[in-house]
């Protein structure tokens, strides 16, 4: 299925040699510094229209201290790109598309300037972001990145399937886990639909985002996959997403092979897990409504907590004017630039009171009104060390025992759990 790929995976369009760089790396760098700065942005077309604007808004403000922004070099993953500029000193003074699951690497780097260093930073981040900001904290207790924006997945489903399948098509059963696999089964065994619900079974470690993490965040009231050092995968709720997983593989509801193209958009499957971006994916190309993620108990909508899927903004520590590139993230994510984003991109900005802040926009596009209820209720990736691997090592316990069957749950992800502990008490 399409859906808003992860910062730590975009392939994007231009060559590392296209980079500018705004000085090499020091990590001494006058905070008050101020001058002429590089950013990158994401080549997502809607955001990329915002990032102009937004340049343009400010350099016609500052004529000493412009902007040059470019989309974030082309390579394997932006990931590589942005760790590989760090070790050349050439990396932008900000990049607004850092995923929270790099930054854990990239700290370790010596890539990331600490927010905290500027005057007043930590209290604009956390009034801006309210409590949700505590996740997006380094294990030093530090800011290095600034929550910017959020993707909550939910449940979409398509209505005209749900009716041939003798489903209600207003309100599916689909709050339990037993009221989804019914739900399925009916979908499947009517013929309404090849597929329930068709996540990618691949393996890329980021997959698991999109498939178990929801589930796991909204059976454990919020967790993460690692709270104080040591892996939650394991745990009674963590079994309970698995073998809910598992009962859709193992029946065919959900298939193991993957899908080249948008299995939900074009009618394979009934139900997806998207972000706000599939409001302007399928608008009225299909008939379609949301549902929370499923918990085993149904927990009431209100209650339900999901996967954020942010994207957030860091400086980074090759850049020498950085006193302009703190105003400038400022200026970025802003009330007006932030509604600007919203307006261009229906990704939601990592601020309190989302719909009380821009009624206008929530009045004119309903449709987004239950994502941006949603994203008051978001977990995120843990910012640990050796992230990336961690999450590695669980999808591959994940396909091996859940997608493919070739091991028991239990023996699967406790083998990944004692891993993941290893991995997470690394420095």
């Amino acid at each position: 299925m399409k859906r808003t790929v992860p910062a730590a995976l975009l392939v994007l369009s231009l060559g590392l040699t296209a980079a500018c760089s705004d000085g090499g790396s020091d990590a001494e760098a006058d905070s008050s510094a101020k001058g002429p700065i590089t950013i990158w942005l994401s080549n997502n077309k809607e955001e990329l229209a915002w990032g102009t604007a937004m340049v343009e808004a400010w350099n016609s403000q500052h004529a000493d201290q412009k902007i040059t922004a470019q989309e974030i070099p082309a390579g394997k993953s932006s990931e590589e790109v942005i760790g590989a500029a760090i070790t050349a000193g050439n990396a932008p003074c900000l990049i607004f598309n850092t995923a929270p699951a790099a930054v854990p690497q990239f700290q370790k780097q010596g890539g990331l300037v600490a927010l905290d260093d500027f005057e007043g930073a930590k209290g604009y981040i956390e009034q801006r972001t309210g409590s949700a900001a505590e996740q997006y904290k380094s294990p030093d207790g530090k800011y290095y990145q600034m929550p910017w924006k959020a993707n909550p997945v939910m449940i979409v489903y398509n209505k005209a399937i749900m009716q041939k399948a003798g489903v209600d098509p207003e309100n599916p059963p689909l709050g339990t886990y037993a009221e989804f696999l019914d739900t399925s089964r009916k979908i499947k065994s009517s013929g309404a639909a090849q597929a329930a619900i068709y996540p990618s079974p691949t393996s890329q470690f980021f997959q698991s985002w999109f498939d178990f993490y929801p589930l796991f965040i909204a059976e454990t009231g919020g967790k993460q996959l690692v709270e104080d050092g040591k892996a939650q995968l394991n745990s009674a709720e963590g079994q309970r997403v698995a073998e809910f997983w598992k009962s859709l593989y193992a029946e065919g509801l959900a298939p193991k092979e993957q899908y080249n193209g948008d299995s939900f958009g074009e009618g394979k499957a009934a139900m997806a897990i998207v972000g706000p971006w599939a409001v302007a994916v399928y608008g009225d190309k299909i008939k379609w409504g949301l549902k929370p993620v499923p918990t085993s108990a149904g927990k009431p909508a209100a209650e339900t907590k999901t996967f954020s899927d942010a994207k957030n903004a860091a400086m980074y520590s090759s850049c020498q004017k950085r006193g302009t590139a703190w105003e400038v993230l400022k200026f970025a994510t802003s009330q007006e630039q932030d509604g600007a984003l919203l307006k261009a991109t229906g990704q939601m900005p990592l601020r309190t009171d989302l719909t009380a802040t821009y009624p206008d926009f929530f009045t004119q596009k309903p449709a987004y009104r239950d994502f941006a209820d949603q994203a008051g209720r978001t977990a995120e990736v843990p910012n640990v060390p050796n992230s990336i691997t961690i999450w590695q090592t669980f999808r591959d316990a994940y396909s091996e025992s859940v997608i493919f069957g070739k091991r028991p749950v239990a023996d699967a992800f406790g083998d990944a759990a004692q891993k993941v502990d290893g991995l997470a008490g690394q420095r």
